[in-house]
C-alpha cells in the first residue's frame, strides 16, 4: 500500500513539474509575443507616421538604453551577471553580431516595408531556424512542425509574389533579417544551454559589444547623421517624436529580454515564430493603421494561409510537452538497438 502510495505521489510530482514547465513555456511566449507586437507598432508610427530618418540612431538608442539599464539594476543588487574579464568575448560571439545584424535590417525593414508584407515575410526566418537547429544543435522536428512551416513558408510566398508595394532595398534588409534572426535564435539558445553568461549576461554583452562597432559606423555614414539634423533643423522633432523615441529604446530592451526569456524556456524554432495571435494582430491591424497596405485578392489569401500555419504550429508546439529528439538521440538509440541484436 505505500509503496503505491509513493508511486502515485511520484507520478503526481512529475504530472506538476510538468504542468509548470508547459506554463511557463507558454507565459514567456506570450510575454514575448506582446513585446513584439508592442515595439512593431512603436517603431512603425516612429519610422514611417513620424517619418524619424534613421533607424541606426533608433539601434544605438536601444543598445544604449539596454547597456545603461541593466548596470545600473546590476549595481543596485536587482540583478547579477558576470563581471567582464578576457574570457567574456569567447563566451559571448559570435552572437553580438547577428544580433546587431538583426537589430539593424528589422528597423531597416519596419521602415520602407509595409507592416503586413514586414510580418509575412519574416516567417522566412522559421525556415532558416529549422535548418539551422539540425545543423548546428542536432533538433530534428516532427511531421506536424515541418507541414506548419511549410504552410507558413508557402502563404509568405504567396503574398510576397503579389505585392505591389515591391522595394528591393527592403527586401534585402527582410532577407538579412531573417538569416541574423534564425542565427540568433539557435545560438542564443547554445549559449543558454551552456549556462555560462546567464539570461541577462547574454543580453547585457549582446548589446555592450556592438554600442562600438555601431557608433564607429555611424560616424563613419555622415548621411545617416545629416539627415538627422536637417530632421532637427526643421522643427520635426517633437515631444511626441521624443515619446515615442524613449519607448522605443525602452521596448527594445523588454522585446530583447523576452527573446532570450522565451528561448530559455522554449526551442529557437518556437521563439522564432511564437504567437499566431502576435501575427495576426500584427498582420490584421497594419491593414487598416499604418495606411501603407496595397490590398489584392492573391496578397489576402497568401498572407491568411501563412497566419493559418502559424497557428497550427503553436498548436502542435504546445498540445503536448514533447521531449525534443536530436541526432544524438537517434545515434544512441541505433547502438542500443544493435548491441540488442548481438546479445541475440
Amino acid at each position: 500500500m505505500s509503496r503505491l502510495s509513493t508511486s502515485q505521489k511520484q507520478q503526481h510530482s512529475t504530472n506538476n513539474s510538468n504542468n509548470n514547465t508547459i506554463f511557463l513555456r507558454v507565459l514567456s511566449a506570450i510575454f514575448y509575443a506582446i513585446c513584439s507586437i508592442t515595439v512593431i507598432f512603436v517603431n512603425k508610427i516612429l519610422l514611417t507616421n513620424y517619418r524619424f530618418p534613421s533607424f541606426l540612431y533608433v539601434a544605438f538608442g536601444q543598445m544604449l538604453t539596454t547597456v545603461v539599464i541593466l548596470y545600473l539594476l546590476k549595481r543596485l543588487k536587482f540583478l547579477s551577471f558576470p563581471k567582464m574579464d578576457v574570457s567574456i568575448p569567447e563566451k559571448i560571439f559570435p552572437l553580438p553580431i547577428f544580433f546587431a545584424v538583426n537589430l539593424i535590417a528589422g528597423l531597416g525593414g519596419t521602415k520602407i516595408i509595409s507592416l503586413p508584407m514586414f510580418t509575412v515575410l519574416r516567417r522566412f526566418s522559421i525556415f532558416l531556424t529549422m535548418l539551422f537547429e539540425y545543423f548546428i544543435l542536432g533538433i530534428i522536428p516532427t511531421f506536424g512542425v515541418k507541414f506548419s512551416v511549410f504552410l507558413m513558408i508557402l502563404g509568405s510566398a504567396i503574398a510576397a509574389m503579389f505585392d505591389l508595394s515591391f522595394d528591393s532595398l527592403g527586401y534585402l534588409l527582410i532577407c538579412f533579417n531573417n538569416f541574423a534572426t534564425a542565427l540568433n535564435g539557435v545560438y542564443m539558445k547554445k549559449k543558454l544551454n551552456s549556462k555560462e553568461l546567464g539570461k541577462n549576461g547574454l543580453l547585457f554583452y549582446n548589446s555592450l559589444f556592438m554600442l562600438l562597432p555601431l557608433i564607429g559606423f555611424i560616424l563613419l555614414n555622415n548621411e545617416e547623421t545629416e539627415k538627422l539634423r536637417i530632421y532637427i533643423d526643421q522643427g520635426y522633432l517633437t515631444i511626441p517624436v521624443l515619446l515615442f523615441l524613449l519607448l522605443s529604446c525602452i521596448g527594445g530592451l523588454l522585446l530583447n529580454y523576452s527573446v532570450v526569456l522565451c528561448t530559455s524556456h522554449n526551442s529557437a524554432l518556437t521563439t522564432v515564430c511564437v504567437g499566431p495571435i502576435k501575427n495576426m494582430f500584427v498582420t490584421y491591424i497594419g491593414m487598416i493603421s499604418s495606411g501603407d497596405y496595397i490590398f489584392t485578392w492573391n496578397n489576402f489569401i497568401g498572407i491568411n494561409i501563412s497566419v493559418f500555419g502559424s497557428i497550427l504550429y503553436t498548436y502542435v508546439t504546445f498540445r503536448t510537452n514533447e521531449r525534443i529528439i536530436s541526432r544524438t538521440d537517434i545515434a544512441s538509440i541505433k547502438i542500443k538497438e544493435g548491441e540488442r541484436e548481438t546479445l541475440l
